[in-house]
């Protein structure tokens, strides 16, 4: 997993992260500590893909409200 502060990661590097993260933890075998982190780590990579994907909409709604007037 990288170790790139989750704020520094584009919508797509956090996606992948986050699909490596959820593999990581189905997959089972890992220590409580290590779960947590991940789990920890896979609720941030999911926050800052909600945000990216909520400005993307932004942007949208803002060309379009353009493109009308």
């Amino acid at each position: 997993m990288s170790e790139t502060p989750v704020d520094g990661l584009g919508y797509e590097q956090a996606r992948d992260e986050l699909v490596e993260v959820v593999r990581a933890l189905e997959a089972g075998g890992l220590g409580l500590d290590e779960s947590v982190a991940l789990w920890e780590r896979g609720e941030a990579l999911a926050k800052r893909c909600e945000q990216a994907l909520a400005g993307a909409r932004e942007r949208v709604e803002k060309a379009l409200a353009d493109a009308d007037e």
